[in-house]
């Protein structure tokens, strides 16, 4: 039955997640390197116009379209057909839930970037992009929320994302970084982050739109919604407290980078538990993502030399990982279903987590290199080395983010 409070309160929330792809934009812009900055936020941009245009055509059908079986969906809603403005779906209009969902397959691309920034065409991204849409993110989304597998047959809870979302996008970025591989001048020169206030606005709006990400998951303005905006809040908080004190241990200094990246941990570790975790289970989530996530990057770039360049892994992919596996050991069926968790002394749930993030590895790893396959007989992943040294601000785009800058990068 059709609810104009609950409609009012998700059509909120999908702008608040829209937001979050400039948000990533000015945080990945401001991380990377001054003659990268125009492509950084360009990578995140696109995905805005690409992601809409197909999610109408074929990508809302796929998810969650009418039939299906347990790993997609059906081509029966291609182009919204069938979904008039009078179409409900729990209590909201069909078209509501559409855009909601609409802004997930933005800003999940979008966070891939940035473990290849610095080194990717344009034009190859641009089709990876779309070809992984097809065949990772739809089917995935379906599995977990439209019916499919991991949700429904497995029994594996994802509130907002962490399999969806965080888990998918980081694995995704890693094989890309592998397949493509290092820097020229990694591991020779030393980057540092060109603007760290920009770091710290792409980061604010991010927060600010992770709570329409978490709470408009309860699909309504009710009580689950409230509990999910405080479960974020009490980990994100506790993420930067938390690397903010490893950044003391391991520097003497605390660092706003290092705050700012806490927050992205204790927010990604949150998301797949928000809904169904108690308060205090996120207070733990965020304080044991950080330390979780910190390890991981080390682990990555200094024991494998893998150039993740902007930690799209270390932060969403461990967390994800992080963050599900938690769901599974403090899952409170009082709050929202689901099955006890470890800490009642019950293993199901727990279980059902760890199945359904090594189905999401099986899915993400070979549609991964089934897309770049693809592009990669078609067209070169990287860019030559001379562009590479040059930035892809002139080389891919003719454009430059300083133009009265005329120093040494």
């Amino acid at each position: 039955m059709f609810n104009a409070g609950n409609t009012a309160f998700m059509l909120i929330c999908t702008a608040l997640v829209l937001i979050m792809t400039p948000g990533l934009a000015f945080f990945y812009g401001g991380l990377g390197r001054r003659k990268n900055m125009v492509n950084n936020m360009m990578n995140s941009g696109f995905i805005i116009g690409l992601a809409v245009v197909m999610y109408v055509l074929v990508g809302y059908s796929l998810s969650f379209g009418e039939g299906g079986n347990d790993f997609i969906g059906s081509f029966k809603n291609m182009c919204l057909l069938g979904i008039t403005k009078d179409s409900i779906t729990d209590s909201i209009p069909t078209f509501a839930f559409i855009a909601f969902q609409m802004a997930f397959t933005i800003i999940t691309p979008a966070i891939i970037t940035g473990s290849i920034a610095g080194r990717m065409r344009f034009n190859a991204l641009f089709v990876f992009i779309a070809l992984w849409s097809l065949l990772v993110y739809y089917p995935l989304a379906h599995m977990v929320w439209g019916g499919g597998l991991i949700g429904s047959k497995i029994g594996a809870l994802d509130f907002a994302g962490g399999d969806v979302v965080h888990i998918s996008s980081g694995t995704t970025g890693l094989i890309l970084a592998i397949l493509i591989g290092k820097r020229v001048d990694y591991l020779q020169t030393s980057y540092r982050v060109h603007n760290v206030p920009f770091v710290f606005l792409g980061m604010s709006i991010l927060l600010f739109g992770w709570f329409g990400f978490n709470s408009g998951s309860a699909l309504g303005a009710n009580s689950l919604a409230a509990h999910a905006f405080v479960a974020t809040a009490v980990s994100a908080s506790s993420g930067m407290l938390m690397w903010m004190l490893m950044d003391i241990i391991k520097q003497g200094k605390v660092t706003l980078i290092g705050a700012c990246t806490g927050v992205i941990a204790g927010l990604v570790g949150i998301t797949p538990a928000a809904g169904f975790v108690d308060i205090w289970a996120a207070l733990i989530i965020g304080m044991t993502v950080s330390p979780v996530c910190y390890g991981g990057i080390s682990l990555i770039k200094k024991i494998f030399k893998i150039d993740d360049a902007l930690d799209a892994f270390g932060c969403h992919g461990i967390g994800g990982i992080w963050g599900g596996m938690l769901t599974g050991v403090f899952c409170n069926p009082a709050i929202n279903g689901g099955a006890p968790g470890l800490i009642y002394g019950k293993t199901l749930q727990f279980f059902a987590q760890i199945s359904g993030i090594l189905v999401t590895f099986v899915i993400v790893i070979t549609g991964t290199f089934i897309c770049a396959g693809i592009v990669k007989y078609f067209m070169p992943l990287r860019v030559d080395r001379r562009e590479e040294l040059v930035g892809l601000d002139l080389s891919e785009h003719g454009e430059s983010a300083y133009p009265s800058f005329n120093g040494l990068d």
